[in-house]
């Protein structure tokens, strides 16, 4: 049974109710954690609201920094454990729960030395008056965080947060605790003071609707789902709070003719297998020039066929999918497709040895694809990619741009000047030209347009973000 800490003392549930922490890899329970309350959220903001005027709040910038360098170190210290606890709560390969592990450190490294980096203005103004621009914290930031890279969620929400010296409440999903909850352990023992960061588990209906629509907090980051996050606007909107919302994407993989073949093909590959498919700029549109579609697809069909999914410890290709839920959908897109007659490429196999009672799923290629097709158009959210022609330049940009999302994308192509116009006339926060996500991209700017929400994380603007400006204007005569 693992705790939830409140200020500096770990503590159960109001209530005493728990939540089963279940394995995706074979369905079985193996932990419990607090079932959080309203009364629990409120104690996080006033712990929170409290550390501001206490230690926290003592520090300067450059301690703030020395601190979450601490932690970064610990983190690092304690790598295996933590990959462990990460694959083990969510399924994914070993090696990919330890990159996410050197990712969560990462950010703490990134932020911490960008900590006393973000500096106020001086703004000409009349004669005799001496205009100054400060940057201070928002107050109380709340994250609201996906059990997608629990750990990697962590550290993009809170680093720049603390760095600007908020005092941070985090909800971490409930089917994903565990490496929080050792993370704050951590943290406690690197120095962070007490109320600094506070971690309420617990059902999101529950601790993540009192969280977004309580009037102590300052600012909701949220990672999800576009009604989720719908619900929490508009909750936040109640007490006049900002938002930065990531909620998902359908992020085209735009082939032309001359294309990279070997470069291309495993890079596109993985970036739909990857951790199951479960990610927001999951590579899931695969669009191809049609005078190398047959030949291309072939490719990437003959690279498809050899993935394999399996638990953990196998650090095979992908995992299992999170939970029943998650499962029933993915399946459900795959069983759609097919009754539609859509063609199966080709299929990744799932381990001979691996548990009946996970919730695995075979990747699948289908292609083509009908543009209108719930499977180039919705977020699978799973490892299924979608494979569909275009004709020319301006086909290419149209079909890309023929969703509701626009997160990431990206642009294969030798052609320089092909590559830029394509690139600045797709929708997306981010644009990749002859690769994709760049490893964890904790220094580049991440956020979305259209119905992938709005603000940005990551980078140097995430600092903006979660601080405010105040106007100091002095009459020295």
């Amino acid at each position: 049974m693992k705790n939830m800490l409140i200020g500096d003392q770990w503590v159960s549930a109001s209530d005493g109710r728990t939540l089963s922490v279940v394995s995706p890899s074979d369905g079985r329970a193996f932990d419990e954690i607090p079932r959080g309350t309203a009364q629990d959220v409120d104690r996080a903001v006033q712990a929170a609201r409290t550390s501001l005027t206490g230690a926290w709040g003592q520090l300067n910038a450059s301690e703030r920094g020395r601190i979450m360098m601490r932690i970064a170190q610990k983190v690092l210290d304690h790598e295996e454990e933590l990959a462990q606890i990460e694959a083990k709560d969510t399924g994914k390969p070993m090696t990919t729960a330890r990159n996410d592990i050197k990712v969560l450190a990462r950010y703490f490294e990134f932020y911490a030395g960008g900590a006393d980096k973000l500096h106020g203005e001086t703004i000409p103004f009349l004669n005799g008056h001496q205009v100054s621009l400060l940057r201070e914290p928002l107050g109380v930031t709340a994250h609201i965080i996906p059990w997608n890279y629990p750990a990697q969620m962590l550290g993009r929400t809170l680093a720049p947060a603390l760095a600007m010296g908020n005092g941070t409440v985090l909800k971490p999903a409930e089917d994903t605790s565990l490496s929080a909850i050792r993370f704050a352990e951590l943290a406690l023992e690197a120095g962070l003071p007490a109320g600094a960061l506070n971690i309420v588990t617990g059902l999101g209906e529950e601790v993540g609707a009192a969280l977004s629509g309580h009037p102590g907090i300052d600012f909701i980051s949220f990672t999800g789902s576009n009604e989720v996050g719908t619900l929490i606007q508009q909750a936040a909107a109640k007490n006049a709070v900002k938002c930065v919302l990531e909620l998902g994407g359908k992020s085209p993989q735009i082939v032309f003719d001359d294309v990279d073949v070997e470069r291309a093909v495993p890079i596109i590959v993985r970036a739909i297998v990857q951790n199951a498919g479960q990610t927001c700029t999951a590579g899931s549109r695969l669009l191809v020039q049609r005078s190398i579609y047959d030949s291309f697809v072939a490719k990437v069909a003959e690279a498809f066929a050899k993935v394999r999914v399996g638990t953990p410890e196998m650090d095979l290709d992908c995992g299992p999918v999170m939970n029943p839920a998650q499962h029933q959908r993915v399946q459900r897109y795959i069983d759609q497709a097919r009754e539609q007659g859509i063609p199966v490429l080709a299929e990744g196999q799932i381990a001979a040895d691996a548990p009946a009672t996970g919730h695995f799923v075979k990747p699948t290629l289908f292609g083509p694809v009908p543009r209108t097709a719930a499977l180039a158009c919705e977020e699978v959210f799973g490892p299924v990619l979608a494979a569909m022609p275009f004709e020319d330049e301006a086909d290419a940009i149209a079909l890309a741009n023929g969703t509701e999302y626009g997160l990431l994308a990206a642009v294969w192509t030798e052609n320089a000047g092909r590559l830029h116009r394509v690139a600045k006339s797709v929708k997306a926060g981010q644009v990749f030209m002859n690769c994709y996500g760049a490893g964890g991209g904790v220094e580049l700017p991440f956020g979305g347009t259209k119905r992938s929400g709005h603000g940005r994380e990551k980078g140097f603007l995430a600092l903006e973000e979660v601080s405010t400006t105040k106007t100091l204007v002095h009459y020295h005569g």
